[in-house]
């Protein structure tokens, strides 16, 4: 269906109004840890304040015992709670001693003992969440402590920081200082520690509304998870699992070797879903590249709990050394297809039912960006191996999640599009992945918002879904560029040209770069062909 300029106009409003627009790359942290997304335990969902040094030392020796170690999860993240009410005269942090008798250095050597990791919980403010509503005495926020609490971390062996707002004030740049005063605290030390913030917490929800890499390991792109399938928010307390994937799924552009969404700690095995929901929850984290921190008693799962958090299949989707997270092939509403990119050539595809009953969910491999054949399809759940020559299909009960992994064929090639005469390449603004998004042309990289497959039929496609196209079907000199979701029509078929030119099918106009510029971030456009050189593109 041909949009109207309204339906347009209202998408960038939305976009503008989730902050998701953000001119250029995010330069990563790369601070050598989390290339691929953390995997672990957490005390919070469960245990909240209630936690021990007995608590932690069990949970850690269940983790050997169960395999859950061997399949991944490693580190051992204490939550808020763990402190001394007061700081030592010194300004030091030091353990609740009536909780953590031996203390947190014992606590660290004993889990490393073990081949595991220890993480913290600490706030950038003066006060933890915990603090803040009145629930834990004290105000120990690392505020004007940084440094000193990063070398207290560093002594203890901490191999985790999770670093949480926890306040209403402070505007995003405010929060962008902030958070990066501990990073920088962190790499000061020396020692490799992963760095995870939620900069959302009591606050405008602006985890995703930057690319946070360049500050953070992992960040928190919603409020609180709770163990419920939809709690009916768009981003706010608390999340159910469908809620938290509509928030993340557009973020997919900035997954990366350490740097990764994270969607919160999980709540698989702690009850309000049935299985299918808790399986889907999993299976959704594992392909959106999440981490996967179990936030369950792992000393008391049953079986179904079980099967699910050791899933090696699922696990090994999560943890491929790509790092890339799925994107978005389809979504009708109640049929959501997304596909991930695996270092191997293989493609792991979820076929989502987000509907109130059971439904066939399909794609094929040319969607996925496969082409040739026959292809290998491997159940994640069941590990039954079937072929096919295009057709990736399953009947999927109400909120379930088919996963399949893809092999075979041979993957359409994706470039980079880059401007003669600008030397920049193809760009989705800020790479977002909502409708309307404007292309521009900014330093080459190579981040998924550059990358750009030509389809048989004349398409450019990026993440996946989405196509260049000319901005509502118009033909006249100026018209804008944008992405859209791909829908065959003429505006989004695009012809190379042997003199470098592409040329806009259904307008019969050359891609052009307004005003000959050459800066980042210039727009671009159709205009008559010149033979100019900001007609020309290569593919690179």
């Amino acid at each position: 269906m041909k949009r109207t300029r309204l339906s347009l106009v209202l998408s960038l409003l939305l976009t503008l109004t989730a902050g998701a627009v953000v001119t250029g790359p995010a330069q990563a942290l790369d601070n050598g840890v989390g290339r691929t997304p953390p995997m672990g335990w957490n005390t919070w969902n469960t245990f909240g304040c209630n936690i021990n040094e007995t608590l932690i030392k069990q949970t850690a020796d269940a983790m050997v015992s169960n395999g859950m170690r061997d399949l991944g999860y490693e580190y051992v993240v204490v939550d808020d709670c763990w402190f001394d009410p007061n700081r030592d005269s010194a300004g030091n942090l030091q353990a609740n001693l009536s909780r953590f008798p031996s203390g947190m250095k014992a606590l660290g050597d004993y889990l490393h003992a073990r081949n595991l990791k220890f993480g913290l919980y600490q706030a950038p403010l003066d006060k933890t969440c915990a603090q803040y509503f009145n629930s834990y005495p004290g105000a120990t926020g690392s505020l004007g402590h940084e440094e000193q609490d990063a070398r207290q971390f560093a002594a203890w062996g901490v191999d985790y920081l999770k670093y949480d707002w926890c306040s209403p004030t402070g505007s995003i740049d405010d929060q962008v200082r902030t958070f990066a005063k501990m990073r920088d605290a962190l790499a000061a030390t020396g020692r490799p520690i992963l760095y995870s913030i939620n900069p959302n917490s009591i606050h405008e929800k602006t985890g995703p509304q930057r690319n946070w890499g360049d500050v953070a390991n992992i960040w928190r792109t919603t409020e609180d998870i709770t163990n419920a399938w939809n709690t009916g928010q768009t981003n706010g307390y608390p999340m159910g699992i469908q809620n938290i994937v509509n928030v993340t799924v557009p973020l997919a552009g900035y997954a990366r070797p350490g740097q990764f969404n994270d969607p919160d700690m999980m709540v698989v095995g702690r009850g309000g879903m049935n299985d299918t929901e808790m399986r889907s929850h999993f299976a959704l984290w594992a392909i959106m590249a999440s981490p996967l921190i179990a936030g369950n008693d792992v000393r008391n799962m049953n079986a179904a709990t079980s099967t699910i958090l050791k899933n090696a299949n699922l696990i090994a989707i999560n943890q491929d050394p790509l790092g890339l997270q799925a994107t978005q092939v389809s979504n009708d509403g109640t049929r959501r297809v997304l596909a991930k990119r695996l270092s191997n050539g293989d493609v792991a595809v979820a076929l989502f039912n987000q509907g109130g009953g059971t439904t066939t969910v399909s794609t094929t491999a040319a969607a996925i960006g496969l082409t040739g054949g026959p292809f290998t399809l491997r159940d994640a759940w069941t590990n039954a191996v079937t072929t096919t020559t295009g057709t990736i299909s399953a009947s999927v009960p109400a909120h379930g999640t088919a996963v399949f992994r893809v092999s075979g064929g041979t993957a359409l090639p994706a470039n980079r599009i880059q401007g003669v005469g600008s030397g920049r390449c193809l760009d989705v603004n800020g790479a977002s992945q909502t409708s309307g998004t404007a292309v521009i042309i900014w330093d080459c990289h190579q981040q998924p918002n550059q990358q750009w497959t030509a389809t048989p039929s004349g398409e450019l496609r990026v993440y996946g879904s989405k196509c260049l196209d000319v901005d509502n079907a118009g033909t006249a000199d100026g018209t804008g560029v944008i992405i859209w979701d791909c829908n065959g029509q003429s505006n989004q078929q695009w012809r190379f040209n042997s003199d470098g030119s592409i040329t806009a099918v259904g307008a019969n106009k050359c891609l052009d770069v307004a005003g000959n510029a050459t800066a980042n971030g210039s727009r671009l456009q159709i205009w008559s062909c010149t033979g100019g050189a900001n007609q020309r593109w290569s593919r690179i």
